[in-house]
């Protein structure tokens, strides 16, 4: 299973905002989605979460656009956990256009691990924290994004 995982979209209609690109709440929830989607990856799915009684939720977001997107585009959303604590989880994004690799947005959430009866914060547990690898700015594992990567070291 990749660490750094890669999630594919395609811009549609429902997208599209006024300006005739993608609007950019959308980038938020493609975002999201590459997140379920690395974390379905890697065995832990929102069934297994539900069942476990506790789960992710979003703290935070923090989210650059570097470009417009359009209709009909190919996008690739890379994401990763750049890192884990007691409670908490950072997680990076970069969202490239898949034709010529151009950056276009990229992103941060930090997500808290609630219980879901109580809505309180609890530790990560051993095998959910096990389940994903931590990729620093420097890590070579994100040379996987291409040239755009550069901005990663940027922005940190």
């Amino acid at each position: 299973m990749a660490t750094v995982f890669r999630y594919d979209v395609v811009v549609g209609a429902t997208s599209i905002d006024a300006l005739n690109h993608a609007n950019n709440r959308e980038f938020l929830r493609w975002m999201e989605e590459a997140a379920v989607a690395h974390s379905d990856a890697r065995g832990w799915t929102t069934e297994r979460y539900l069942a476990g009684g506790a789960s992710w939720v979003a703290a935070s977001h923090r989210l650059d656009y570097l470009r417009p997107a359009f209709l009909g585009e190919a996008l690739t959303v890379w994401t990763w956990i750049a890192e884990l604590q007691a409670k908490t989880s950072s997680r990076r994004y970069l969202v490239t256009r898949a034709g010529d690799g151009k950056a276009l947005a990229m992103g941060q959430t930090v997500w808290a691990f609630i219980d879901l009866a109580t809505g309180r914060s609890v530790p990560v547990p051993a095998d959910v924290a096990a389940a994903f690898d931590v990729v620093g700015d420097d890590d070579a594992r994100l040379d996987v994004i291409g040239p755009a990567r550069r901005l990663l070291r940027r922005s940190a």
